[in-house]
Parts: structure tokens; sequence; C-alpha cells
């Protein structure tokens, strides 16, 4: 196994530690990174090493279950003089104990090369479930062991908030405030978050939207003083722990749909990745550079930024952010691109620094040509198409196909994924092998019996 920052060079194993991607904080290692929202310096922790896999630990993880691979995963980014090894899978074998598919997450095999990745075996029937659960596991363990009490802020979209209060409900240890946007969430992740009756859980509706939302939380963590006087943390995807246990995703769905590794080079499979806070295709671009050969394609909804940002190198916001029946994905500033942008450039902190306050002021941004190509180099984008007479996937009940063209005609697909039936081919550059990663409740589960409680808007059948 390789080491080397971005992969642009490789150098001898050091003890893993996180920087900003602003670079003007000290180094900390996964403990600091854990308890921390956004680093001091406004930016977000990332690895300064990253792990280049060989070519036996890949064929050797390509034989794990999915709470194996987790486990290995882990280990590159956990120290053992901070968790022991044991220990370690004791906090995972924990986290993933409510699981209801004893595989944790499925691969459902579709036609024509089509799998999709069920990612919503959790107690939210949310992916964001997979990554909280150890999280929250992780935090329980420093916190037992420092005897230290934290408050946790999170801003929800929809359902990181429910997932987030799962993971922590009734810890002593932990109090957790959870701000949802009034309007924007759906009943059903409304109710999810506001009928859990625990001492350390506490939930607000807002006024705004979740980008709205984020602001004064994002002030309170940059006033130093007063995040470290109350023990401050966020569990939005800020948080490195949330990215690091989702790359496990991308390995296990490529090892599902790859039969063999002994071909030279290994197959590439494109792997379809739901996108609104950009933290699942963060961990896909991370995979990537651990050697995994996958391509990435990022779906959005009508709040594209995203999309223009790879497109046209244009990380603006729009006038507004449009409310849409993939609630989850109603996102005008995904804070995971300044993790992406940042692997891209080379883990360049000084232009991170530079670009991301010229954003924080103008709410306008034009990438330089050089991050530019490296973006289009390295994410597909599927933006949803307009449907009959200007109408969308976004709200129109005509508009959403009721399963997989390519698929089995008793499932359906949940709101996040919709955008990419709006055609019957799936966007392919690799082998014909294509991979769907989906982050709501089971496709069967959400046509036939809760979906319209589930979106609570208009256009779910």
């Amino acid at each position: 196994m390789l080491w080397g920052p971005g992969n642009d060079c490789c150098v001898s194993p050091a003890p893993m530690e996180y920087v900003s991607t602003r670079g003007g904080v000290a180094a900390v290692d996964f403990e600091g990174a854990l308890f921390s929202g956004y680093a001091p310096d406004g930016g977000l922790f990332m690895p300064r090493h990253i792990p280049l896999l060989d070519r036996d630990t890949l064929r050797r993880w390509s034989r794990l279950s999915y709470r194996e691979l987790v486990k290995e995963l882990c280990s590159l980014f956990i120290t053992t003089d901070l968790v022991p090894r044991n220990t370690l899978d004791d906090l995972i074998d924990r986290a993933f104990s409510r699981f209801r598919h004893k595989d944790i997450i499925h691969l459902s095999r579709l036609k024509d090369g089509l799998n999709v990745l069920e990612l919503w075996h959790g107690v939210t029937y949310a992916f964001k479930d997979l990554s909280l659960s150890c999280t929250g596991q992780f935090l329980q363990y420093f916190l037992e062991k420092k005897k230290k009490h934290v408050i946790i802020l999170v801003g929800t979209s929809g359902d990181t908030g429910s997932s987030a209060i799962e993971s922590v409900r009734g810890q002593k240890n932990m109090d957790i405030f959870v701000l949802l946007p009034k309007g924007f969430c759906t009943q059903i992740q409304e109710l999810q978050m506001t009928t859990v009756i625990e001492d350390n859980v506490h939930v607000f509706a807002a006024r705004g939207n979740s980008d709205e939302i984020d602001g004064p939380i994002k002030e309170l963590f940059a006033d130093v003083d007063f995040a470290r006087k109350y023990n401050l943390m966020s569990l939005n995807s800020v948080n490195w722990s949330r990215i690091m246990v989702q790359i496990a995703h991308h390995f296990y769905a490529y090892f599902q749909c790859t039969p063999s590794l002994d071909t030279t080079p290994l197959p590439v499979v494109e792997i379809v990745v739901p996108t609104g806070g950009g933290g699942n295709i963060t961990a896909g671009c991370i995979a990537q550079k651990m050697g995994l050969p996958i391509q990435l394609v990022a779906v959005v909804n009508s709040n594209d930024i995203i999309h223009r940002t790879v497109q046209h190198g244009d990380f603006s916001l729009s006038e507004s952010v449009k409310a849409t029946l993939a609630s989850a994905m109603d996102i005008q500033e995904p804070y995971n691109m300044e993790r992406i942008l940042w692997l891209l450039s080379g883990s360049d902190s000084r232009l991170m620094k530079t670009l991301m306050e010229r954003f924080s002021e103008l709410k306008s941004l034009k990438l330089p040509e050089d991050l530019h190509r490296k973006s289009l180099g390295s994410i597909i984008l599927w933006h949803h198409s307009p449907g009959p007479a200007g109408s969308s996937w976004d709200g129109d009940a005509q508009c959403k196909p009721p399963c997989f063209s390519r698929g089995r005609s008793s499932q359906g697909l949940c709101a996040h994924a919709q955008p990419l039936t709006r055609t019957s081919c799936v966007p392919c550059s690799a082998a014909g092998r294509r991979t769907a990663t989906c982050c709501a409740p089971t496709l069967l589960w959400l046509l036939t019996t809760t979906t319209h409680s589930w979106a609570a808007r208009p256009g779910v059948a």
C-alpha cells in the first residue's frame, strides 16, 4: 500500500493527520476532526495523505462483506493509538445492529448491467443512517473515555436531521440541536424529527431553506472562542467521519459489479450518485484517489449548482432554492464542493482559501481553467430534463416514471434517483456496467405503501 498527498507522489506511511482545506490551522488527528464542524479557518478537514491501494489489497477487500469492508476502510483513517482495532470493530458492529437487512446494504440487479445499490435499510430509511450510526458510536467512545459533553448543531434539508437524532438519542454526554426548514422537509421527515422524546434531543423549525439555516450555524463555528466554550460540533457532512464511512459504499458497489479483478487494466464501473450537499460524491472522489477505477455521475435536480460548476466552471448561487420532490437535494451551497475542488487542485490550500473567501463574499465564483478542466475529467453530470409543456420530475406527476425502464416493473425509484429515468439510458462512459446509489426507502416499499406519506408533495405515485 502506498501513501501520498492526493496520490501525486508516494511517501512512507505517516501518522494519519487531517488538515484544513484552507491551510490556516494546525493538523489534527481523527479525534480532532471528529469533534469539529468547520475547521477554525472556515475550511473542512481532509486527510493529509490518502492511501493508494494495490491490486492485492483490492482483491482481498473484494471478498469482504460490507460490514467488514467498513472496518478495513476505517482502520486506514483511524490510528490504533486512538481506537484499538478490536474496539473499532466492536463499534462498527454496534452501529449496524439496528439495520433491517442482514447485509446492511444490498445490490438489486436489474437488466442490461444496470444495478441499484440499496442504502436505505437503516432506522430512518435514509442512506445517511450508514455513516451517522458509525459516527455516533465513535463519538460515544471518545466522550466516555474523556468524560466530556458536547453540543451538536445540525441543519437539515430533510433526512440528515432524523439520522443524526437516531445516532445520538438518549446519550447523556451529547445534546443535539436540529434546525429544520419549515415547509421544505416532507411530512414524514418532520415527524421523524419532532416526535423523538429524549432529554438530549432539541428540534426547531426555522423560516428559510436549508442553505439559509446553514449560514448562522457556520457563523457559530467561526466564533472559535464560543465554539470551544460550549464544545460545539457538527454531524452534517462537514464532519469528516461521515465522508470516511461513505467511501465504503463505492468500494462495495464496485466489487459487487465486477466479476474479476484479474484483468489489466481493471474494469471501470460507473456509479450514479444523487447529489445534494455532495458528501457521497466526495467519498467517491476519495475512492478514486485510493485507486478504485470508477466513473462518478452526479445526479442533480433543478437546484443545479454542482452541474453548473462542473459543466461550466460557474460556482454561483441561483436566485432561490426550488422545492422539489427530492427535498434532501434542494441545496444551493453544497459545502463538500470545497473538498472536491481541494482534491482536484492537488491539495492546494492557498488556492482554496482564495476561492472560497471570494465565494463567501460574492456568492459567485468562476473556477480557474485548469481546475475546471480537472472537474470535467473527474465527474459526469446527469441533470433532470424538462417534461411535456415545460414540466419536470420536480413536481409533475405525469413525469415521474414508476420504475426503471430497464428494471423490474414492480419497483419504483426514490425521488432522489428519478432524474436518471427521464431517458431510457443511464449515461455510461465505462464498460456497460452501471450502479445507481439510491438514498430513500426500498423501491418496492416506496411504490406500494407509504410513498405519499414519505414525499408529502404532489407528483409521487
